[in-house]
């Protein structure tokens, strides 16, 4: 009986997470320029399960584009926390090559361009409030650069823990109330397809 009590009081916490991370999507994605609608999938699955890959963002009418070129191949999908301390995975790994050029999500000023944790990552600060981060990168531009969509940001290192490909880009997205969300939000709709790790 206190099993089944447990399980349900997680559901409960889960479905929880779930509405107050959709909220903050919603609400990030009124502020930004151009209306988004929110993405086709949530990319959930993990790196022992499956890679999903989407086509990339074409640059041609959205405000937003992939930060590596090619398919964008997802090696672990977000994971919102449960709350600001929780553990949780706090944006979405892609998979790439080192020394790949990675590019500015969108326009914006850079904002950090440096070592944290011991691990290079650049920071753009976006118009409507949000916070694009791309991690391990060896950085090409500096602090309060402005860049443009596609602007290069630097070269992919490897390293990046539990990458099951050469080099992974850890992408994140958060308001500048310290919301984390999904940054495949910011890309249009793609068909989504699940291939399995070999």
């Amino acid at each position: 009986m206190l099993k089944n009590l447990t399980r349900i009081g997680l559901l409960v916490l889960a479905a929880t997470a779930v509405a107050a991370a959709s909220t903050a999507i919603a609400a990030a994605a009124s502020a930004l320029s151009t209306p988004r609608r929110a993405a086709a999938s949530s990319f959930a699955a993990g790196p022992a399960e499956a890679v999903a890959e989407a086509p990339a963002e074409t640059p041609a009418d959205g405000v937003f584009q992939a930060p590596l070129d090619g398919p964008v191949t997802v090696t672990r999908g977000f994971e919102p926390p449960s709350d600001r301390y929780a553990a949780g995975h706090r944006g979405v790994d892609l998979a790439g090559a080192p020394g790949q050029t990675v590019r500015s999500a969108g326009e914006g000023t850079v904002v950090f361009a440096g070592m944290v944790g011991g691990r290079p990552v650049v920071s753009v600060e976006h118009p409507g409030g949000v916070r694009t981060t791309y991690e391990p990168v060896s950085a090409t531009v500096v602090r309060g650069q402005a860049v443009s969509r596609g602007t290069p940001l630097g070269t992919l290192r490897p390293g990046h823990p539990n990458c099951p490909v050469a080099a992974c880009l850890h992408w994140g997205l958060r308001t500048d109330g310290n919301v984390y969300l999904d940054p495949l939000t910011l890309l249009r709709p793609a068909p989504v397809r699940l291939l399995p790790l070999h």
